[in-house]
């Protein structure tokens, strides 16, 4: 079977990538770069099987689209090596700071972060709706659009500063509080994308330790009234 070889640049690294299928090059075609690449990675067919095997057996996958899960799987692996973490929620921006929404799948992230650029119009830019990266050093965190970007397609190739992480519950009231790093923890984790490999899976841990760290952590029930946003917003000023 013919490869296709190209550079993408996510997260600010480039990365070589080796793919069996053409259409995975126009999948990333936003992030394509011309620049000599950190580190490089490879889909086989064994790895198309593979995540066959981790599918729903309810629907029926491609094995184009399911290679762009592949390489996000090894990507994402890579990147633990640049302090950089791939994790699953919604990531909105408004003035240039990041609010990274995140819950169990059908909880209603994107329709909160679709709330929030419903208030704020011009002032909102959507980073990434599904699988944005992390880049987690000792100062900050810093949220980047990927092409993995969630049913609704919904992500932009940049870069901002991360100023909150938010686990949204549904409730019939509006209310936001403070979560501790304890009780925050095991939802950040089972967020993250966690590698079979136990020396990556403790890279994974590191850096969630340090998110917890340097970002402030919320809890939100919301019923998705618009009220929601307002809500959300000012409790995390």
């Amino acid at each position: 079977m013919d490869t296709d070889k190209f550079i993408v640049k996510l997260a600010d690294t480039p990365i070589g990538v080796t793919v069996l299928h053409h259409t995975t090059r126009k999948f990333c075609r936003d992030y394509l770069t011309d620049e000599a690449p950190l580190f490089s990675v490879e889909v086989t067919p064994d790895d198309i099987v593979f995540e066959h095997q981790k599918a729903d057996s309810k629907y029926h996958y491609t094995d184009a689209y399911l290679e762009t899960l592949a390489l996000y799987r090894k990507i994402s692996a890579g990147l633990l090596n640049y302090d950089t973490l791939l994790f699953h929620g919604s990531a909105v921006a408004v003035d240039n700071q990041a609010y990274l929404f995140t819950a169990k799948s059908g909880t209603g992230k994107s329709t909160h972060t679709r709330l929030w650029r419903e208030l704020f119009g011009e002032r909102a830019v959507m980073v990434n709706d599904d699988k944005p990266l992390l880049r987690v050093t000792e100062q900050e965190v810093t949220v980047f659009g990927t092409p993995w970007d969630g049913k609704h397609h919904l992500s932009t190739n940049t870069a901002v500063p991360l100023k909150a992480v938010c686990v949204l519950e549904q409730s019939q009231t509006n209310h936001i509080e403070p979560m501790t790093v304890r009780e925050a923890w095991p939802v950040l984790m089972q967020q993250s994308n966690r590698p079979a490999d136990p020396m990556k899976l403790k890279q994974v841990m590191c850096l969630i330790d340090r998110l917890s760290a340097n970002i402030k952590l919320y809890r939100l029930g919301c019923n998705m009234e618009p009220s929601a946003a307002v809500i959300a917003y000012e409790g995390m000023q």
